[in-house]
């Protein structure tokens, strides 16, 4: 914060000085947290950027697009340090309907999208749960079924409406809470003092989002058209005392996306001359003749463990709403109690189609090394039994968040400022449905025969011989119900000062204490009876309806090859499931458990201090500079209760579900400390540029689930063994030391250019390593008695069928074997369970220790130019982002790798006028990795580039009524992942483009 200009002494710069090196040794003694919330006249910055620690002092009001710019570019020139921003439009008015799509257009900020739209995001190249996100200068739990244990907040649960301005942290200063290593975030709401007087929006909305109508009827979910409402009021007392502000929205959304997957990874890598499970025969050996463009022997290669084509339904209701009280008894003290609750209900319906991959007898063709990608693999399948899986799935979800807070802020005189905050906000995430919070419910026909699959376009065809849905109905085959539970709480108290002293300085200061709790739990209920539940004639023909695939993918290249395997079902899931549990005589298990298997907590308490010394100085070029330490001191506990693993047993070709027994809890914990400065400074040039410098430390906490103590064994193993995870409380927090350098130029009253350096150096990542343990003792029939008894008389190792048609045939009734019906094409089913003196299995348990570090430079670019009176105007940034410690395809094993790290850019144009406002906005995103695993182990997951233009045109009818119309994703474009060359597809996805017509009244 900057006050006038005044004449240093050499006694001021004595004191400035000596203060600025007490301040660390001082730290040192004093235990504190996240500085205290900005709860005060938030509304304000187009003048004077706030911090996440200290109250806005003035109120600027802004309405349209020009002035929305303006108020953000004045936001950026005005901060101290590295700040960027969003001002809303006008009260209830933001940019975008969606947070995440407002901060994408912000230079070094990228975003993940969910079901369409923004959700997370991803700052300077550093991923989603190391940017911190603080509603009002607190800190915000989070909590998602989608990602149980992660940090990263889901900006898709708040709406836009009530948001006054988001600002955004770039550079660490003292008095920002730390958790931010991108940057941290903070999403302001009105407050009514802000704003004396009467003041209220009204809005509704319709949206339409076309990928609802491309799904097949039985996942289809609602109306073409669902509705939006908002509204935000508030209202002073005549002597500006008292004020009330309440803010209120409900959206409802149908949506769709349709996926092609090879969603359990690739099963490699192999080297070309390596021999065994899953590799293509070696030159001379049988098969070698079906051969094209075999790998050399030095070439890695990888082959599909699955291919999977799903199409979801979804439905959302999403409601927002914030309540606040203030008065202010005196001019001096400001009092502030407010409410905010979200909520974000999500139902889905699924249906696919799949084929596995056992590794038979096989042809297949490829790309040149030294990384050969697939250009088609085929398993050649002779009889056609084997199954052609279809499966489906009906569940719901629902998260809210709740925060409740007081603020009091107290200006004891002219120079001394002092705050307290306190909140209490929880986030949870719970099931919504009677069958769980993720479910599936397979089905099949053993009708399949040999199967192709053409990887050569970015939509992979599937081929399928043999398939004969009247000699192999459809059946119920094995099932999943998953019941999933997050809670995370945040008790926050944090009290902060402020202290002009000398001509032109500040000292800041303050501590708190944060008490942050998070719970994970999760129950699986399933049924591996993958070769028939009960008897194909328990389910009439009637259940299933069938449907073309080729319809659902008409926007991915490829999807036309005539070869696709284009007829598969669908069916009601409650119809299917209801008959399946009364077929089986099971009801139990075609219903989530009432427990949970496995619940992990941690609880996090923090203390913290803060000293930060600004001042300007009056010298030939004006200085402006600020100088801090920050103290954290964090003590862990986690609480793990983890099920006893008892048996392994064999039920299918590739499938070994792994028995449970009573769970029981285990404690670990952890602790440490860090000493953290900061100094900024920036120089005025001239009245119209500014040079920026800075240096800080920051930390950034692991993920819980890196933290959770206890070992989770994976509930089905395979043949070449299981998986599993465990999680260490004694981890270290990231460290990050950051340099910022930026010039800025700003040219006009709306416009600028700035030029930004930033380089991170990051210490004690957590890296994600597996190890090969042997946990309960587990013994697995795979290389068993009855196992080599099989290989002796005939079976190759790789002839799972073979191998259990002998044992089925031979040792049926001997310990652990248990013979079933034949399949329809004669194979022996049942279950072989390990005996004592099989061998012990053996299990990749994913682990976590402080080993890595990293190093990552970049530059940002940005230029706001508006074109005179005439209403145009355009926004530009571009960021550039690099890191040695990238992933080398070429290596096998473990890897340490930034996940997130890509350039990016955006492009807006407008025009405005006292009627017209119209918006074009295109932002792109370069290629990233996003994950170091895939469904089969360690192997990288790319992101590839994406694009896409948002457009929006409103209209003021007069001062109060005002129409809207926007369209996202205006030209349908698609997502795809793929994994060591761009034919190792992952997923590919299309949805579809979404459009709003909106009219809003304020008065």
């Amino acid at each position: 914060m900057y006050y006038p200009k005044a004449k240093q002494t050499l006694m001021s710069l004595a004191v400035a000085s000596a203060c600025a090196a007490f301040a660390p040794s001082y730290a040192q003694e004093v235990a504190s947290t996240p500085g205290a919330a900005a709860t005060t006249d938030q509304a304000t910055t187009a003048q004077e950027a706030t911090t996440p620690s200290s109250p806005a002092v003035q109120t600027v009001v802004v309405t349209g697009l020009r002035a929305s710019l303006e108020s953000s570019m004045n936001l950026k020139r005005n901060a101290q340090g590295f700040v960027d921003g969003i001002v809303a439009e006008d009260i209830g008015k933001f940019p975008d309907t969606n947070l995440a799509e407002s901060l994408q257009r912000i230079s070094g900020v990228s975003i993940d999208r969910t079901i369409g739209e923004g959700s997370k995001i991803t700052v300077r190249g550093v991923g989603p749960d190391f940017n911190l996100v603080l509603l009002n200068g607190r800190q915000m739990p989070t909590s998602s079924l989608g990602d149980r244990p992660g940090r990263a907040y889901d900006f898709a649960n708040i709406a836009s409406e009530a948001i006054s301005q988001l600002q955004v942290y770039k550079s660490a200063r003292a008095e920002t809470p730390t958790g931010g290593i991108g940057a941290t975030v903070n999403v302001l709401t009105a407050r009514p003092l802000s704003r004396p007087g009467q003041q209220a929006s009204f809005g509704i909305k319709g949206v339409y989002d076309k990928s609802a109508e491309n799904l097949p009827a039985d996942v289809q979910r609602g109306d073409r058209v669902t509705p939006e409402f908002s509204g935000i009021y508030s209202n002073t007392s005549a002597d500006g005392r008292f004020g009330i502000g309440l803010s209120a929205s409900y959206q409802e959304r149908n949506l769709g996306y349709n996926q092609a997957a090879v969603s359990n990874g690739w099963k490699g890598p192999f080297r070309g001359d390596e021999n065994n499970w899953g590799t293509i025969p070696q030159p001379g050996t049988p098969g070698s003749e079906n051969i094209t463009n075999r790998p050399d022997p030095s070439d890695l290669y990888q082959v599909p463990q699955n291919l999977n084509y799903n199409m979801s339904g979804i439905q959302r209701q999403r409601t927002n709403g914030q309540l606040v009280f203030q008065f202010a008894p005196t001019k001096a003290i400001t009092t502030t109690l407010d409410y905010t609750y979200s909520e974000n209900k999500i139902q889905t319906r699924r249906n696919d189609v799949s084929a596995w991959f056992n590794f038979g007898p096989s042809s297949s063709s490829w790309t040149d090394g030294p990384i050969a990608g697939p250009l088609v693999y085929t398993e050649i399948i002779n009889p056609a039994t084997s199954d052609i899986a279809m499966g489906g799935a009906d569940y719901a979800t629902k998260t809210e968040n709740k925060s409740l807070g007081f603020n009091a802020a107290w200006r004891v005189n002219s120079d001394v400022r002092l705050e307290l905050d306190v909140h209490k906000s929880t986030a949870e995430s719970l099931p919504d449905s009677p069958y769980g919070s993720a479910n599936t419910l397979g089905t099949a026909s053993f009708s399949r025969g040999t199967t192709s699959v053409d990887f050569s376009k970015d939509f992979p065809v599937l081929s399928i011989q043999g398939a004969d849905f009247a000699r192999a109905p459809q059946q119920v085959t094995g099932s999943v119900f998953e019941n999933g539970y997050v809670k995370s709480e945040v008790k926050q108290v944090q009290t902060h000062g402020s202290w002009k002293m000398l001509e032109a300085s500040e000292l800041k200061f303050g501590l708190a204490h944060t008490d942050v709790s998070n719970r994970s739990a999760f129950s699986v209920q399933q049924r591996d009876t993958w070769g028939g539940a009960t008897s194909p004639a328990d389910y009439p023909a009637s259940l299933f309806r069938a449907e073309s695939l080729r319809q659902y993918f008409d926007n991915i290249d490829g999807s036309s090859n005539p070869n696709l395997f284009n007829t598969f079902y669908t069916f009601d899931f409650n119809q299917l499931r209801q008959r399946a549990a009364e077929a089986s005589g099971l009801p139990d298990l075609y219903l989530p458990k009432t427990t949970y298997d496995t619940d992990q907590r941690t609880r996090e308490k923090s203390k913290s201090l803060y000293l930060q010394f600004n001042t300007d100085w009056d010298t030939a070029l004006p200085i402006h500079t600020s100088v801090g330490v920050r103290y954290e001191k964090t003590d862990v506990t986690s609480t793990a209760l983890v099920p006893t693993a008892t048996s392994i047993s064999w039920v299918s070709q590739n499938e070994l579900p792994v028995a449970f027994g009573a769970p029981a809890f285990t404690t670990l914990s952890g602790k440490y400390k860090h000493v953290l400065p900061s100094f900024d400074a920036d120089i005025d040039l001239r009245s119209d540029m500014k040079a920026r410098f800075s240096y800080g430390e920051t930390i950034g906490r692991a993920r819980y689930d890196q933290l959770t103590g206890g070992q989770v064994l994976d509930t089905l193993a395979r043949v070449e063994g299981g998986t599993g995870r465990q999680g260490n409380p004694g981890l270290l927090p990231v460290k990050s030391k950051n340099i910022d350098l930026a010039y800025e130029w700003y040219y006009g009253k709306s416009s600028f250019i700035s030029l930004g350096h930033f380089r991170k150096s990051l210490d004690n990542y957590a890296g994600q390593s597996q190890t090969v343990a042997q946990p309960f003792g587990l013994r697995t029939p795979i290389g068993g008695a009855y196992w080599n008894a099989a290989l002796a008389n005939g079976c190759a190792s790789a002839d799972t069928t073979c191998i259990r048609n002998y044992i089925f045939r031979n040792f049926n009734g001997q310990p652990g074997v248990v013979r079933g019906p034949d399949d329809p094409s004669g194979n022996a089913t049942g279950t072989i369970t390990g005996q004592g003196n099989d061998p012990i299995a053996n299990f990749r348990i994913t682990t976590y220790s402080n080993q890595k570090a990293a190093r990552l430079r970049g530059l940002e670019f940005n230029v706001q130019h508006m074109f005179g009176n005439s209403g145009f105007g355009v926004s530009a940034n571009y960021t550039y982002v690099n890191s040695g410690l990238k992933y080398d395809n070429s290596s096998i094993g473990e890897q340490f790798a930034l996940v997130g790290l890509s350039d990016s850019a955006n492009l807006v144009g407008i025009f405005e006028n006292d009627k017209w406002n119209v918006r074009a906005a295109y932002n792109w995103r370069d290629k990233f990795l996003s994950s170091t695993f895939d469904g089969s182990g360690p192997n990288p997951n790319y992101v590839e580039p994406y694009g896409q233009l948002d457009l929006s045109i409103g209209y003021n009818i007069n001062r109060n009524l005002s129409i809207q119309f926007e369209a996202i994703n205006l030209t349908d474009e698609i997502k795809r992942i793929h994994g060591r060359t761009e034919r190792n597809l992952l997923f590919v996805e299309q949805s579809g483009p979404r459009y709003m017509l909106a009219a809003r009244y304020k008065y």
